[in-house]
């Protein structure tokens, strides 16, 4: 790629970015729970509420980019993991961005709860839309399943599920043992988990024409 092509994906990437992390906040402002690999640091956040949940996000991913490494040993690409460090860094940032702009927002009818959690799931969405067609750097979250899944020849989408039970898993834990009930994890959790990967490729199907004008075909092939 050029200079203007690696611009242009970097720029998209980043509105993706952008993006997601405010269907991040919309979920976690629908006190239903949030999305399985927001959980943990949504958890956390709620146990230590010291940091941040940007702060906590940023520690978090940190932490499976160290375990990125780990696995992948000598096939780690350095540049990619410099990247992640750094797009970690400012999507830590955009969340708390977008829970400060949303402070006013705390639906407290279930109905509203679940709008909330449903605008936040399309909003993320279309986040996640803009991150694949940039395709620059993968996230810490799909990058370490991505890892797991190249180094142990396992299939990407049953690490994945095994990975989003996981990380739910250790998020009730914590919840209980710490919080004494499920607040980080609840049934917006699922709904996020089943709602997301399914709109996601919906958008990817749906928006040819905007992601032919985003990426024009000669870059789209680079």
């Amino acid at each position: 790629m050029n200079k203007r092509e690696t611009a242009r994906r970097y720029t998209i990437f980043m509105f993706g970015q952008m993006f997601v992390a405010l269907g991040v906040a919309f979920t976690t402002k629908s006190a239903l729970g949030t999305s399985p690999i927001s959980s943990i640091p949504y958890s956390l956040s709620l146990i230590l509420p010291a940091l941040s949940l940007g702060a906590w996000t940023i520690l978090f991913n940190y932490l499976l980019i160290f375990f990125q490494v780990a696995i992948l040993k000598r096939n780690c690409k350095i540049f990619q993991i410099i990247l992640q460090f750094f797009i970690t860094l400012i999507f830590g940032y955009f969340i708390d961005f977008w829970m400060l702009c949303l402070k006013p927002v705390n639906p407290h009818l279930y109905i509203m709860k679940i709008i909330t959690l449903l605008i936040g799931c399309l909003v993320m969405s279309f986040g996640l839309y803009l991150q694949y067609i940039g395709n620059v750097v993968m996230l810490p979250g799909d990058a370490f399943i991505r890892a797991i899944s190249d180094t142990y020849r396992k299939d990407f989408g049953k690490t994945r599920m095994v990975s989003d039970i996981t990380m739910s898993s250790i998020a009730v834990i914590l919840c209980i043992i710490f919080l004494g009930g499920l607040y980080g994890v609840r049934e917006g959790t699922l709904i996020a988990a089943l709602l997301i990967g399914n709109l996601f490729r919906l958008l990817i199907r749906r928006l040819t024409k905007l992601t032919a004008v985003l990426i024009p075909e000669k870059e789209a092939a680079a």
